[in-house]
């Protein structure tokens, strides 16, 4: 290829210098510029990790201005009519309107990445060698191809799932090329993965903040290291053993997902990590480098937008009826639903104690820390007032934009922030929660007993059951552990429903739902509730079923015909 990075539909726009990644990235696109600009000096090849890094996927109310996409799934309901999220079951999604950013991104991503892997090697930085860090810098820069790698297999894991069958590029392509490549089988896109996974785990830093002489002085903890690669390879391998991916059945992909999975715990376990004490604590802005907090978390996504950071998440979210609140992603009753009594038990079960007129006590204490509920002094900071969800309350329904589930988000915000006009705390650092220990107790636990088949089993490879596992994030939040001899039908019940809960609003659901090929029982339907202030001061509760539409075709999504236009070879998915 010429010196010229090529603008085709796989090109990118390259950032021109690397910010600290104990930070963030520099959230900006920059000027295109020739190979030999940036192979110039160390900090120019530095702003191509810096453009790699930022188009890492985050779900912060960016998808669809301000709605999450856990509101085109049961977890929510955006509450300002109108919105795009809507066309996931309002039947306006096709492919032409195909919901392309990722599309777009991970190409452009993985286009930048070829670009360091092929065009990027064996440069010595003249200009830095006489400096006292030069050694230090050098071994960054060697391990950028491995990160290259790294991010070139999550963009390509984050295209399989989301549209199946996709194109395989490994290299720079002229534009004609681009224009005429055709979809490599969702198999091989899935085994590639894993591949480049295997191939670079041993070869990746294995951990930025332990890097002794060769340290550069600055955290690099926002980085992707080994934990972040076995982690990717993990995911990837439940993902290729679900339903959605594996018509066949084939048991032995469980096998493999569940030692992929038992490999990086025993790698985080034995680098230190574990779960966090304190489950609110993995989306506070303490998350970048409290110690107790990251010790959980193996990737995320740093967003903030200035030195103080940024309120995204709690402008989109806050209550309507407090200044700068707008709504947003409402939590449903379904999702409420979900979380067990302290005791244990589901709500619906017989002795559990739930109280239909006091529904929110003793409760998961995970309910109180996602979802604030009428009562709730709701955002935290001082002076703000207990929220009132209830028809004609400060913060209900008639206002516009009010909740329509009677529920509002707290996962995610950080409460302390106000958006008035006089607050002098109106922003912090945020962390998209990418990878995190606590996931891949409940991927093992799936992974195990859909491949031995019982909650209690163990195997000589595998001698952590799947109940020991999925009992981990019960335990963490002071719940009791899944009981011994659960039937394989009610283990799989609760196995789903504590992913529904511990994963509440990190991008897990609109994903899980579809690779375990279960929509028609989970997206056909949310539950509302209608709080009453009754003339007593008591408060009474209804519920109301919302009908959504489902197609299975909606299990994959349409291939962009934008994309289809330029580039005959790429085929539809089926039903679109």
């Amino acid at each position: 290829m010429t010196n010229k990075i090529k603008t085709s539909l796989f090109a990118v726009c390259v950032a021109g210098s690397l910010a600290s990644c104990s930070d963030q990235m520099d959230y900006s696109e920059y000027n295109i510029y020739d190979k030999d600009y940036i192979t110039q000096n160390f900090q120019n090849v530095g702003g191509l990790m810096t453009d790699i890094y930022n188009t890492v996927d985050y779900d912060f109310g960016n998808y669809s201005s301000g709605a999450m996409q856990a509101s085109a799934t049961d977890e929510s309901q955006y509450s300002i009519l109108g919105n795009a999220i809507e066309d996931f079951y309002n039947g306006s999604w096709s492919p032409t309107n195909a919901k392309s950013s990722i599309w777009t991104n991970m190409y452009k991503g993985i286009s930048t990445c070829n670009h360091v892997i092929h065009e990027m090697q064996g440069l010595s930085f003249d200009e830095l060698k006489l400096n006292s860090d030069y050694a230090a810098q050098l071994h960054r820069y060697e391990n950028y191809q491995y990160e290259s790698r790294f991010m070139r297999a999550y963009f390509y894991f984050c295209l399989v799932r989301q549209y199946g069958d996709v194109p395989l590029v490994t290299k720079q392509l002229t534009a004609e090329e681009a224009n005429s490549i055709s979809r490599t089988p969702a198999d091989e896109i899935f085994q590639f993965i894993l591949d480049e996974c295997t191939a670079i785990q041993s070869l990746i830093i294995e951990d930025y903040s332990q890097l002794g002489e060769l340290s550069t002085g600055t955290e690099e903890t926002g980085r992707a290291d080994k934990l972040a690669v076995l982690a990717l390879k993990a995911r990837t391998a439940l993902y290729w053993a679900s339903p959605l991916f594996n018509p066949q059945g084939d048991k032995e992909r469980y096998h493999t997902a569940a030692l992929y999975t038992k490999e990086l715990l025993d790698a985080a376990q034995k680098r230190g990590k574990g779960l966090t004490d304190n489950y609110a604590d993995l989306w506070s802005a303490e998350s970048f480098n409290a110690p107790r907090i990251m010790k959980e978390i193996l990737y995320g996504r740093r967003y903030y937008k200035s030195a103080s950071g940024d309120n995204l998440v709690e402008t989109n979210n806050y209550p309507v009826g407090i200044e700068g609140g707008a709504g947003g992603n409402c939590p449903t009753q379904n999702l409420v639903d979900a979380y067990d009594m302290l005791n244990g038990m589901p709500i619906g079960e017989a002795g559990s104690g739930y109280d239909e007129k006091n529904p929110y006590q003793n409760r998961d204490p995970r309910l109180a820390a996602t979802v604030a509920v009428n009562g709730d002094q709701w955002p935290t900071y001082s002076g703000a007032a207990k929220i009132e969800t209830f028809q004609g309350g400060i913060n209900g329904e008639p206002l516009t934009g009010a909740t329509p589930t009677g529920y509002y988000l707290k996962k995610l915000c950080n409460g302390a922030i106000s958006l008035a006009s006089n607050s002098k705390f109106t922003a912090s650092r945020h962390t998209w929660l990418t990878f995190r220990l606590g996931e891949f107790y409940l991927n093992y636990a799936e992974a195990i007993f859909k491949y031995l088949g019982s909650a209690d089993a163990v195997s000589v490879d595998l001698p952590l059951s799947a109940r020991a596992a999925a009992s981990q994030t019960r335990q963490r939040a002071g719940m009791p552990p899944f009981e011994e001899g659960m039937d394989a039908t009610t283990f799989w019940t609760r196995l789903c429903n504590e992913r529904f809960v511990e994963l509440a609003f990190e991008g897990h659901r609109f994903w899980d739902v579809r690779r375990w090929k279960e929509a028609d029982r989970y997206f056909k339907n949310i539950v509302e509730m209608k709080l009453t202030k009754e003339a007593d001061g008591s408060i009474s509760y209804a519920r109301k079923n919302v009908s959504r539409q489902w197609d299975d075709k909606m299990y994959l999504f349409p291939i962009p015909q934008t994309e289809r236009i330029k580039n005959p070879n790429l085929t539809q998915n089926p039903g679109w």
